[in-house]
């Protein structure tokens, strides 16, 4: 990468509206325009200079549906490049008191775009890590023969997800400073979450909520009380 084309993309990512929508969007989910104008902090006028700032670098995509059209992270790339800048943002904030159901919701349980990232996804993980059902290291990881036959039993199915990406790597939690599972193992587990209603999206934020049935599968299934 020549050092223009990372100033360009740095000088982009530090304006504060446009760090907002990039931020909003880490939830995996694809907004219109308004939606992402309320998350920008800016007028309409303003968020559609951004936006098309942003779809011109190639930071997001965009599709069109009807009369609207749907912005979201363009590639699972910039949602990591995201995940690392909150992660040396966050060394400088630690020191701070963090409070509010708000925060310990987003602590808890939250997307990292098409994955399920804070204490859930590291708790996760290190049960995983711990049966031997994954097998990480600093290039990516691996699913044991034990792994496959408890995700089989979930209806989980890694190798059918669809897309570009690494089959398992780890993801450095940007709150707990410690890995949670990222590629198509961290998309099809975090799918499977949703689709048996035990996580729910909280309008408007990252955060998950963990239905009561939710609470009671994580503890069967990962020994993990949140």
């Amino acid at each position: 990468m020549s050092t223009p084309r990372l100033a360009e993309i740095g000088s982009l990512v530090g304006d504060q509206a446009r760090a907002n929508i990039l931020s909003i969007l880490m939830d995996g989910r694809a907004l219109t325009a308004t939606e992402l104008c309320h998350a920008a902090g800016v007028s309409a006028q303003t968020t559609s200079g951004h936006l098309a700032k942003l779809t011109a670098s190639g930071l997001l995509a965009v599709a069109k549906q009807g009369r609207h059209r749907y912005y979201r992270l363009a590639t699972p790339h910039v949602a990591r490049m995201i995940e690392q800048i909150m992660l040396v943002a966050g060394d400088q904030l630690k020191r701070v008191p963090v409070h509010g159901p708000r925060q310990a919701a987003i602590r808890d349980a939250r997307t990292c775009y098409d994955h399920i990232a804070g204490r859930l996804g590291v708790g996760i993980a290190d049960t995983l890590l711990a049966r031997r059902h994954i097998l990480l290291t600093a290039d990516g990881g691996v699913v044991t023969k034990a792994g496959l036959r408890f995700f089989g039993s979930l209806g989980i199915e890694p190798d059918t997800v669809p897309g570009r990406r690494p089959f398992c790597r780890a993801c450095l939690d940007w709150t707990e400073r410690r890995p949670h599972l990222a590629g198509k193992v961290g998309t099809a587990l975090a799918s499977r979450f949703f689709e048996r209603r035990w996580l729910e999206r909280q309008r408007g934020s990252r955060a998950l909520t963990i239905t009561p049935a939710g609470r009671r599968m994580f503890r069967e299934l990962f020994d993990l009380t949140l």
